[in-house]
């Protein structure tokens, strides 16, 4: 049948490329939708991303457009190595849609060996690469579970922080496929904890019994009306206990010396995705937000109302350069937490580059990015001498960027003692650090390749006279 299929398409192709010569004002109506190249995912999850269904009608001066985002929105489901999505013209002013995709490798059995530390720069730097703070286990992910887009991940880590991880993913539960639930567990029992920042680097502590033992579990309702905005509701509880010895560095960890804390958490999330490619955007824009309530009421001491907004936009310019800027704003209130629920710049990617080897735990700050960059390479390798189709294409892209960023934080109450001089920046400290804002500039290298593959390299100068060599492995945001 695929034969058949396959050779229909040769015949019409011709036909394909007439649409572009005719009349734009013309309609024409969509007969068939033909989905090929799909061995193992249903052809419900990849005609969920389709505008166009059998029976409508646009005008040719629309439907490239419209391919072209559907397109985008097939590849960004990450289940997929290519994706062709082109018309195919009948007579009578009729199309059939052809999708051709190319699947990936979906079982990915990863051995872990990574830094327990944020970044590269932060265990180099801070922690004189020290090889006791690796972390080594098995990261065991099986991706479109079933041919529906469903993901199942189990982690069994040890090292520096043993961590247990169970989580499902089901992106659809209706029929209309609107709706999904993920389903989340995690058990973590490091002996090597932080417990301190201390001129705004995370302090270890190492003992030979746990130091804090970790459960959590939750429950998020995902709804995806349109194509590109997502709406998800997260609940769960979290239990934390820890040794007297944490206690005692830091009397505030769980709050009023406690050596446990149990509390609840509802998160409600907003994410607004018209990039092109979400794990390396060149075009588009993206608009997120959250707001968490931490502490229900019933637990103890945990009471916390956090928010955050980003907004991410990208642009291509003449000649292969491409531009991008983020801006992103955090609040949390009220300011006197337990140490375990402090946040800030220096997670989730919240950081000004320049300053990986440090956290900024705050209860606000706000943060602009800036990124221009030039392709100087790309090139795509089809390396038919192995074995798995899934593993044959391999792409690569190198871009050459220059980067401005820079943020403001706030101060924790209770560091209003220590020694972290990066905080209230507007308000000049009698320290060192006296600038009104922290920034920096930078240049570097970012490599994208096969999986969605990011490598980041970058040499940053901050206002703060600070430089150095940075390597990241995920996108900048």
């Amino acid at each position: 049948m695929l034969a058949l299929i396959v050779g229909f398409l040769g015949m019409m192709g011709s036909h394909a490329d007439t649409l572009a010569t005719n009349d734009s004002l013309r309609v024409v109506t969509v007969n068939r939708i033909l989905i090929i190249g799909n061995k193992k995912t249903k052809d419900r999850i990849i005609s969920r991303e389709l505008t166009l269904k059998a029976g409508d009608t646009i005008s040719i001066k629309r439907l490239a457009h419209v391919l072209l985002w559907d397109k985008r929105k097939i590849y960004n489901l990450r289940l997929f190595h290519t994706v062709l999505v082109k018309p195919l013209e009948l007579p009578g002013n009729q199309i059939d849609l052809l999708v051709e995709v190319s699947e990936r490798w979906y079982i990915w059995p990863i051995p872990i060996f990574e830094l327990s530390d944020r970044n590269f720069s932060e265990w180099w730097n801070n922690y004189n690469h020290d090889p006791s703070r690796i972390n080594y286990g098995l990261n065991l992910t099986r991706y479109n579970c079933r041919g529906r887009n469903e993901t199942l991940t189990l982690i069994a880590q040890f090292g520096f922080t043993q961590r247990f991880d169970l989580t499902y993913r089901i992106p659809y539960i209706d029929h209309k496929q609107k709706q999904g639930l993920t389903f989340s567990y995690d058990y973590t029992v490091p002996r090597n904890l932080s417990y301190f920042t201390d001129g705004h680097i995370l302090q270890y502590f190492r003992y030979t019994q746990p130091l804090r033992t970790s459960t959590g579990g939750a429950i998020t309702y995902i709804y995806r009306k349109s194509f590109f905005e997502t709406h998800s509701l997260q609940a769960g509880m979290r239990s934390n206990t820890i040794n007297y010895k944490i206690d005692s560095l830091n009397p505030n960890y769980l709050g009023q010396n406690r050596l446990s804390l149990q509390y609840g958490f509802i998160t409600y999330s907003f994410n607004a995705e018209h990039r092109d490619v979400v794990q390396y955007p060149l075009h588009g824009y993206q608009v997120a937000g959250y707001i968490t309530k931490t502490g229900l009421g019933f637990e103890g001491p945990a009471n916390l109302w956090e928010m955050g907004l980003s907004f991410a936009w990208h642009i291509e310019l003449p000649k292969k350069f491409y531009l991008s800027n983020y801006t992103g704003g955090y609040w949390a209130t009220p300011t006197g937490q337990p140490y375990v629920l402090y946040s800030g710049m220096g997670y989730r990617r919240q950081y000004v580059r320049g300053f990986e080897n440090y956290v900024i735990e705050t209860p606000s700050f706000a943060l602009n990015k800036t990124t221009l960059k030039k392709r100087i390479f790309y090139k795509v390798w089809n390396l038919s001498g192995l074995p798995k189709e899934q593993l044959q294409y391999f792409p690569l892209s190198i871009y050459l960027k220059v980067f401005s960023d820079w943020g403001y934080a706030q101060n924790y109450p209770y560091y209003q003692n220590y020694h972290n001089p990066i905080t209230n920046q507007l308000q000049p400290i009698n320290t060192s650090f006296t600038d009104t804002v922290i920034g920096s500039l930078g240049t570097g290298f970012d490599i994208y390749t096969v999986y969605d593959i990011v490598i980041r390299t970058e040499l940053s100068l901050t206002n703060q006279n600070h430089q150095g060599f940075f390597l990241s492995l995920r996108k900048e945001f």
